[in-house]
């Protein structure tokens, strides 16, 4: 999984990545430096956000109107983008078979990092976990 992580920091200006599991924020595998506190923590908070998106039929996509789902892959939300003053945020979620799901979560400097061609790498990143 490191492997695939290092493709996303070859992004200009990434940060950090994690695989992380959706349900309980467990780090799968991580590169880079968090800002604060540990990748540990950072995938428990960033997975509380990831569940929001994918439990909220106000996130459904247009095959599932009652918003019922409760994975990544069912529930029609590929990515979660997160702006900060200094960052961009970047949850991409993983169709695969884990249990409770697994995004892909990138942190680029807003400054350096560029917003379309990580959305573009991440799901590269992401199709390759899937066969991994």
């Amino acid at each position: 999984m490191e492997d695939h992580l290092h493709e996303a920091m070859a992004l200009p200006g990434a940060r950090n990545a994690a695989v992380v599991e959706c349900a309980t924020g467990f780090v799968l595998a991580a590169v880079g430096a968090t800002p604060r506190g540990s990748a540990d923590e950072t995938a428990v908070e960033t997975a509380e956000l990831a569940r929001m998106a994918i439990e909220h039929a106000a996130f459904a996509g247009g095959d599932d109107p009652g918003g019922s789902a409760h994975r990544p892959g069912d529930s029609g939300v590929e990515d979660v983008i997160v702006t900060t003053r200094t960052a961009y945020h970047v949850l991409r979620f993983v169709d695969a078979a884990f249990d409770g799901g697994v995004f892909v979560h990138l942190r680029l400097d807003r400054s350096t990092g560029n917003l379309a061609l990580a959305r573009i790498r991440m799901r590269s990143v992401a199709e390759r976990l899937v066969g991994a």
